[in-house]
């Protein structure tokens, strides 16, 4: 059945629906409410609570009327009940008087003010009372709407397509049992049919709770049965073996003793290599814990073996600052590295693809460069990730898979990230992988000072950065846009802020810095940038002959500048708590204290609660837990593409129990006999999810 065929839905409504992903009965009732509104408490007028929000049934008194005031138009409509009178106000709304019939009971619901003697209720949702009431006297689902739909129209047309395919036999898909009858009865789950019409319409509290718990649970099961299933098929691959596992020589070529953390992590490694089983392994580590380190003696074991390594980042920046890194301890060995990324010019590409094609390059670092179909690898047997989240699941996967054609058994696969990854968003996350935490720094950290600071504190900012480049050390400005936008009235005006505050973009900063500040050396970075003017910018910070950088978040990942000891964080209410994080890493990566300054004018509680969080805490894993719960699972990256499901219902924060529920079904599921139809569910839910992630 088309979508064109329910009530109310002609071209222009169903192109609405599609945009926002519905496209069939199915999807529109697994298009699921955001919240709920209890409006089951029906009260008389004598009963209204003043200054609340309130439900009553009330009949039309009078005929409604319009009066116009000045360019206000007042719709007035006088309700009455057993108990009383009740005056119902609409504002620029003169339709509405068709609306209503003298003598005719209806159910408002809306915010009642007292003005003087006299109780009224403004611009409250209606509808009239009778056998179907889904606006009040129920509890209410409240949507994210469609572009031309209300909440009352929305709400009318998911009840009209329950009540369309209530009795279908067989049963439309939506209402199919895909949970195994023991799962069911073990963790006390309602069917299907019975969840789908109660996250909707709940018959009362205790039947929305079983709903939504079934739902939930029903999302977290089949993500962890797909992750699962992906790890039972990685681990029965066969894997490359390095017969040599032995880094000594490299390590002792590091200018640091490493922790005892990342020999832990290593010694892990290590013994994947040896296992004869494919490698699926995520290293989590905070910022400046040597996840690096530890990725390149991985290298070096393949190189020793005689495999190459590809090395994929996602910024050029960081893939030049790897390159030289890898080209300071490889060499000495004996191992040739190449950088493969767009920037780098025709002849030195050409010269590194052949390297690559016939072995003589062991180490490939690159971007997203390094999965182009023309990238022909002699003998890969390690993919090493940096940053992953960065990379869109695809992306990925074609690095893993550019071994398969020029050996029958794949590389071994190795996926880093310092962005603390909380254990609920792990468990769905990361499902599929190993996981080993570098949960140590290097003897030595100072811990980094962090402020949080609204543009009245320009001043003494001005003087922070004064302060700081006169004693030698270097400082970070980052701001969230390039270019402030262009003002509509006068297009070619240039943007003037006001006095007390500074412009929060890049190329407005970095102007008015050095107009402050003509004896510092400032320059600006962002990603509009060629890659050669980025990287010279780089270079020249890295050496000491830029003293500031103004920059997007372009400097966010891996970038290791010992000297610089300040960031300053302009508009910090725009960046997640995992980000800021990420760029008070840039800092504290020598021996001098180092401070991070977080400047907002924003008076929201929540940033008012990360920003106190960022000032107590150091630890990325508690920033990690408190940004998920602020900001929710997809957009804790600041990305969608990152390979999580888009849960319709799920809340990986606040649904932890139900998370550990389903982690014990799926890994007790070996243990239940399942008929051959309960199997064949099993299957086709578990193909859902792994289809939409692949997207």
């Amino acid at each position: 059945m088309k979508l064109t065929e329910l009530k109310g839905v002609g071209a222009k409504r169903a192109h609405a629906l599609s945009c926002a992903g519905i496209e069939t009965l199915a999807d529109l009732l697994e298009y699921f409410p955001r919240d709920h509104d209890d409006r089951s408490k029906v009260k008389t007028i004598a009963e209204l609570t003043p200054e609340a929000v309130n439900t009553i049934r009330g009949v039309v008194a009078v005929e409604p009327e319009s009066v116009k005031l000045s360019s206000i138009t007042i719709t007035k409509l006088k309700i009455k009940d057993h108990s009383g009178v009740l005056e119902i106000l609409w504002f620029n709304q003169p339709y509405l008087k068709k609306n209503f019939k003298r003598g005719t009971e209806y159910i408002f619901t809306g915010k009642v003010r007292e003005t003087g003697a006299v109780l009224q209720m403004i611009s409250p949702d209606y509808e009239p009372s009778g056998e179907v009431e889904l606006t009040g006297g129920r509890i209410v689902p409240l949507y994210t709407v469609p572009g031309g739909f209300s909440q009352k129209t929305f709400r009318a047309l998911v009840f009209q397509a329950l009540n369309l395919v209530e009795n279908i036999d067989p049963p439309i898909e939506v209402f199919m049992e895909f949970l195994p009858a023991q799962v069911l009865s073990f963790f006390n789950l309602c069917d299907r049919k019975t969840a789908v019409k109660n996250i909707h319409f709940p018959e009362s509290d205790e039947m929305f709770l079983k709903a939504r718990r079934r739902l939930v649970f029903e999302e977290l099961f089949f993500a962890q049965l797909m992750m699962a299933t992906l790890k039972k098929s990685m681990k029965s691959r066969t894997g490359i073996v390095f017969e040599d596992i032995n880094a000594q020589s490299f390590i002792k070529s590091f200018p640091f003793i490493p922790t005892e953390a990342q020999l832990r992590v290593l010694n892990e490694i290590s013994q994947d290599f040896l296992s004869g089983v494919r490698m699926n392994r995520l290293v989590q580590g905070d910022v400046g814990s040597g996840k690096t380190a530890i990725a390149m003696c991985a290298a070096f074991i393949a190189a020793k073996n005689g495999y190459q390594t590809a090395f994929m980042v996602p910024t050029e920046v960081l893939a030049n600052q790897h390159y030289l890194q890898c080209l300071k301890y490889f060499q000495p060995h004996g191992f040739d590295v190449v950088l493969l990324t767009g920037g780098i010019g025709a002849k030195t590409g050409r010269e590194a693809l052949e390297k690559i094609a016939n072995g003589r390059a062991s180490v490939i670092v690159g971007t997203h460069a390094l999965i182009q179909e023309r990238v022909a690898y002699h003998r890969l047997g390690l993919c090493i990730t940096d940053e992953q989240h960065r990379f869109g699941v695809n992306q990925r996967l074609a690095l893993a898979h550019k071994g398969d054609s020029s050996q029958f058994v794949p590389p071994h696969v190795l996926v880093m990230t310092a962005t603390p990854i909380p254990r609920t968003l792990g468990l769905i996350l990361y499902g599929d992988s190993d996981i080993s935490v570098v949960d140590q720094l290097p003897p030595g950290r100072v811990e980094i000072k962090t402020y949080s600071v609204n543009s009245q504190y320009r001043e003494r900012i001005n003087n922070f950065i004064r302060k700081e480049t006169a004693r030698n050390h270097q400082v970070y400005v980052v701001c969230p846009a390039i270019e402030q936008p262009e003002e509509p009235d006068e297009p070619h005006k240039p943007h003037r802020p006001h006095k007390t505050t500074r412009p929060g973009d890049v190329l407005s900063y970095t102007c008015e810095l050095s107009a402050l500040m003509p004896d510092v050396k400032i320059a600006a970075l962002h990603g509009r940038m060629k890659p050669a003017e980025k990287q010279e910018i780089m270079d020249s910070f890295k050496a000491g002959e830029i003293q500031v950088i103004v920059s997007t978040t372009v400097i966010e990942v891996g970038i290791h500048v010992e000297n610089a000891t300040l960031m300053i964080i302009e508009n910090a209410e725009r960046f997640g708590l995992s980000q800021l994080h990420q760029l008070r890493g840039r800092v504290g990566r020598g021996a001098a204290q180092s401070y991070c300054v977080l400047i907002t004018d924003s008076k929201n509680e929540h940033t008012n609660a990360r920003m106190k969080a960022m000032c107590e805490t150091t630890d990325g894993f508690r920033l990690a837990e408190l940004d998920l719960k602020l900001r929710g699972a997809g957009d804790f990256f600041g990305t969608r593409q990152h390979g999580l499901p888009s849960f319709a219902i799920a809340n990986l924060y606040q649904d932890i129990n139900i998370l550990e529920e389903a982690q014990v079904a799926v890994q007790n599921l070996s243990n239940i006999q399942l008929s051959p139809e309960e199997t064949e569910m099993l299957h086709r839910r578990v193909s859902l999810f792994r289809k939409e992630i692949l997207l």
